[in-house]
């Protein structure tokens, strides 16, 4: 027969049909890629500027005798050292009280809860908990904490309220970390006569620690930086003592920054300014460490 008569190459038409569709996807993944260029580099310049601004106010002030100096009414003379002391109290009390609460949560979801409906509607409200607003965690923690179990406007009551905040990221970044140990470690574990907590003790966890710390970590840094929830339960601004235990008054470095914004005088903004210089420099270090246990562990995974 012909090639007259046999018609045109279907492959021929199928061909030509899709050049086209495919010079429009490339061009509108193009379009879509300089969008979110355009977007990143927007977003970038906005923040630039801010701690352009910010650095600018903030370094005239910033010494180690604002570091190590009591607040005052009298601006040369104002410091941090209480919202420091009360920041490190507070981070070291919300990592005692939501690490292991976190990662023993996440071991039992991971390595003994059964799959039934009440497991599943347990991690339902765990991930719909770390999209709470941070407002929210404040009101319950002055019911319970402050007002409830009577721990007052202290440290513990706060503590206890950021690590109520943290306990879901922490949860689904350690079950994130376990899931990710090959199940194969687990199963040679079990053929060599282990039982099951000495397999999650002594194989699972070490693998997954660096993945948990991180998490633990990044979780922490968002604690630190919150003033909400803290404002709430009746943390105070203006504090010239430090505290001595989990049961006193505190004060922390965003809520002394809150109050020194909140006042009329630009002395007061300049110190706030200082404040938040080094309260980003706290923030980025343990972001710096989870980078560096992240990395690590990658590393010895791949090793």
């Amino acid at each position: 027969m012909s090639a007259a008569r046999r018609g045109p190459d279907p492959t021929l038409t199928d061909a030509a049909e899709f050049e086209p569709r495919l010079a429009r996807r490339r061009r509108t993944g193009a379009i879509f890629a300089g969008l979110c260029i355009a977007a990143t580099a927007a977003g970038m310049l906005v923040l630039g500027v801010l701690l352009f601004d910010l650095v600018r106010d903030g370094l005239g002030r910033l010494s180690w005798d604002f570091v190590r100096s009591f607040p005052s009414r009298l601006s040369q003379r104002a410091g941090i050292l209480p919202a420091v002391v009360g920041s490190a109290y507070m981070l070291v009390l919300t990592a005692a009280i939501a690490f292991p609460l976190g990662v023993g949560t996440a071991i039992w979801l991971e390595e003994y809860a059964p799959k039934h409906r009440l497991r599943q509607l347990i991690q339902l409200n765990i991930s719909n908990l770390a999209a709470v607003p941070s407002i929210v965690y404040g009101i319950l923690g002055l019911a319970v904490f402050v007002r409830f179990f009577g721990f007052g406007r202290s440290l513990l009551a706060g503590a206890a309220t950021l690590a109520l905040l943290i306990l879901p990221v922490i949860i689904i970044a350690a079950q994130e970390a376990i899931r990710a140990v090959p199940s194969s470690i687990r199963f040679g574990a079990y053929a060599l006569g282990a039982t099951r907590w000495q397999v999650t003790r002594r194989q699972v966890l070490p693998l997954a620690m660096p993945g948990i710390l991180t998490g633990t970590i990044l979780a922490l840094s968002r604690a630190i930086g919150e003033t909400a929830p803290l404002i709430v339960i009746g943390a105070v601004g203006y504090v010239a003592f430090l505290p001595e235990g989990p049961l006193d008054q505190f004060t922390v470095l965003p809520i002394q920054i809150f109050d020194w914004i909140g006042r009329p005088q630009a002395e007061f903004h300049e110190l706030a300014a200082s404040a938040i210089v080094v309260l980003l420099v706290v923030l980025l270090s343990m972001n710096a460490v989870a980078i560096v246990l992240r990395n690590r562990f990658h590393r010895n995974r791949d090793g």
